[in-house]
């Protein structure tokens, strides 16, 4: 296809219709027909949505509303599965409504019926707000999800590593999420026994907020905490993407870093994840089914619209003599490596005993290579930190 057909082309907005008021049908269909958005689903109620709500980076929700003042309870059940802006859609009198939703969680009020490119137009000035972040007084943590599309690549050891050193040796407030629902073995290797898991936290009734969280974490020496995978792979459909939604931005209000260790498909816990992740590690090794898999790794999260700036190439074993090189992976791959992690007797020894081996063997190649890895995804807030420092030296 010619690279002409796309020029002057604006990238389509991925929108979201929900609700209902008089006019709201005339207007999807309308919609459904511009080329300047992307209707990816549409619902009467709220709850019926999560599946399409939570994955995808959806961008705006268009809320349609028969209510005169402000629907709280129906903004709130649309924050159980997005932090996507709304716009809230309205038909005849609704002055109550215009009024309070100047100080609500929605950044626009239009009454139908309404010009379709007016729409179109407050949209796009939705759009360009982002995802809006839950209201925090001082803490806004940093999602880093751990994936790898094969098994054997080293992706737990990875993690737990990793936390641990965002932990121990960067100072970070940390928590590690074992979202391998079925199988996570996070807890074995940092030779923990939890008596609770993700699951019991996902069971438990009433609302959750950063002290129920707390009660269901446990604490490893290095100061991480963790929250393991449940014990029982039956268990693991329980944790939905909208409980997990929901889970990971508390976590943010209550941690630096949310360190998430997943299984190796992309299912919607794993969509609901990349939703709210920040770096995404993709571990890949020195082998060709690996490079197979990691470049279909790649070529998905294209179509998912997961922007590639957050996509960081982890190069695990890198120093193994294989008949490969750093340089074939990147042609392969058509990506650059950003991160290469040495293969390390260390690490086996560490894995068997329970204890990462950043902490267990601090000297190590490896270990220096995690420690590296865990100052290098945090670059805004090691430069500030320094400035501290400097800034109490004179």
């Amino acid at each position: 296809m010619s690279l002409d057909t796309t020029v002057g082309t604006r990238e389509q907005v991925r929108i979201f219709v929900t609700g209902s008021c008089d006019g709201l049908e005339q207007l999807r269909e309308a919609l459904e027909r511009h080329g300047e958005v992307e209707l990816v689903g549409s619902s009467a109620g709220v709850m019926e949505s999560a599946p399409t709500l939570t994955g995808g980076h959806l961008q705006v929700v268009l809320h349609g509303t028969r209510s005169s003042s402000l629907p709280a309870d129906e903004i709130a059940s649309i924050r159980e599965h997005t932090r996507a802006p709304i716009i809230l859609l309205a038909s005849g009198e609704a002055s109550a409504l215009l009024e309070e939703a100047l100080d609500a969680d929605v950044s626009d009020v239009l009454l139908l019926p309404q010009m379709t490119e007016n729409v179109v137009f407050a949209v796009r000035k939705a759009s360009k707000t982002g995802h809006r972040p839950l209201a925090s007084p001082g803490r806004r943590g940093r999602v880093v999800t751990v994936f790898s599309p094969k098994g054997g690549t080293g992706k737990t050891v990875t993690s737990t590593n990793l936390a641990s050193a965002f932990a121990k040796f960067e100072g970070r407030k940390t928590l590690l999420l074992d979202l391998d629902l079925q199988f996570g073995d996070a807890a074995i290797m940092l030779g923990l026994e939890p008596d609770k898991t993700i699951y019991d936290l996902v069971v438990a009734p009433g609302e959750l907020d950063s002290e129920k969280l707390a009660g269901y974490t446990t604490r490893h020496a290095s100061g991480l905490d963790i929250l393991p995978a449940p014990l029982r792979p039956e268990d693991a459909e329980l944790v939905t993407e909208t409980k997990l939604s929901r889970l990971l931005e508390v976590a943010r209000e209550s941690y630096d870093v949310i360190v998430v260790d997943t299984s190796p498909f992309f299912h919607g816990p794993m969509l609901a994840t990349l939703d709210r992740t920040d770096e995404l590690l993709l571990v890949c090794g020195l082998d060709v089914p690996t490079l197979k898999n990691v470049r279909l790794a790649l070529q998905t999260l294209e179509l998912l619209a997961f922007p590639t700036n957050r996509i960081r190439l982890v190069l695990n074993r890198a120093n193994t003599k294989v008949g490969m090189k750093r340089s074939e992976v990147e042609g392969a791959l058509d990506a650059k490596v950003r991160f290469e992690i040495p293969s390390d007797r260390a690490v086996p020894i560490s894995v068997n005993r329970g204890t990462p081996a950043v902490l267990a063997e601090s000297g190590a190649d490896y270990s220096k290579a995690v420690r590296e890895m865990a100052k290098g995804l945090l670059p805004v807030e090691a430069a500030k930190a320094q400035k501290r420092r400097l800034f109490k030296r004179g």
